[in-house]
């Protein structure tokens, strides 16, 4: 059985995000990501995209916008499979888990944004579906978060309260170099 990277929402509207000012957790995850993605194709390791695109017209992630085109770290080779999706979990209203039956992948290697939602979302339920399941904490995207009462919290605490929610019930996490070297083992 084999393990593959799911890259997930790896796509301009968040790029335009931080631009406008609104910081990542990880200011260097876009890197993370890119790294991940070469030392997987290097060694023949499956690769799998999974691209958002919102309903509304009016939605950064609508297939008509520019938010919706994936991030140049991010680009997809030839035979890399794309799953687009509609809503939060990768599993929804896709083939993915079909995907994963049919090419006896029983492992995700999960990296993308944002963190406290597709990623989150897509990691529980793999988890849930029985899948061996990793988050790469410092390769993943996610910016603050007003909560209910007004209150704002910060980028880098919304990624460690999500990382906290996965960690040993959904997934295990882990850091870009903790991957790397499985990859080299």
């Amino acid at each position: 059985m084999a393990t593959a990277l799911l890259v997930i929402d790896v796509q301009m509207a968040f790029v335009a995000r931080r631009d406008a000012g609104q910081a990542w957790a990880n200011p260097a995850a876009d890197q993370a990501i890119a790294t991940l993605l070469a030392a997987f194709r290097a060694e023949n390791l499956p690769v799998i995209h999974v691209h958002h695109h919102g309903t509304d017209p009016r939605d950064d992630f609508h297939a008509d916008a520019e938010g919706a085109v994936v991030q140049p770290c991010a680009e997809p080779t030839a035979g890399e499979p794309v799953f687009i999706k509609h809503g939060s979990s990768a599993f929804i209203g896709t083939d993915l888990g079909q995907y994963l039956t049919d090419q006896a992948i029983s492992g995700l290697v999960i990296v993308g944004g944002a963190a406290n939602y597709c990623v989150e979302s897509t990691a529980r339920m793999a988890g849930n579906l029985g899948y061996a399941t990793t988050v790469v904490g410092d390769a993943l995207i996610n910016f603050a978060q007003t909560l209910r009462d007004g209150r704002v919290m910060a980028a880098a605490d919304v990624l460690a309260l999500t990382l906290a929610n996965l960690d040993g019930e959904f997934a295990h996490v882990a850091v870009t170099n903790e991957i790397l070297t499985q990859i080299a083992a």
